[in-house]
């Protein structure tokens, strides 16, 4: 992990403020959304990608039941119940 030199402090409301020349090199733009993983000790930040949870795929996605699923995977698990019932 490399670091860039950069200290911020966490506001008494628990924020921290992301470096301009962070969020430019991660092309990250206000309003985005970013996602916390911990790895062991290090809090771990990646600029938030919505994906189907079946195929990982990103284009014509929909919510569902809290999920992320796309249109391609609705079709192909539609099929499949249907061949279920037979």
């Amino acid at each position: 992990m490399n670091g860039i030199g950069i200290v911020r402090k966490v506001d008494h409301l628990g924020r921290i403020v992301l470096p301009k020349e962070l969020r430019e090199l991660l092309n990250i733009q206000s309003q985005d959304g970013v996602e916390f993983f911990v790895d062991e000790s290090k809090i771990v930040l990646k600029r938030y990608n919505p994906c189907c949870v079946i195929c990982g795929g990103t284009e014509s996605l929909f919510y569902y039941r809290e999920k992320i699923i796309c249109a391609n995977c609705i079709e192909e698990t539609s099929k499949y119940a249907q061949n279920q019932k037979k």
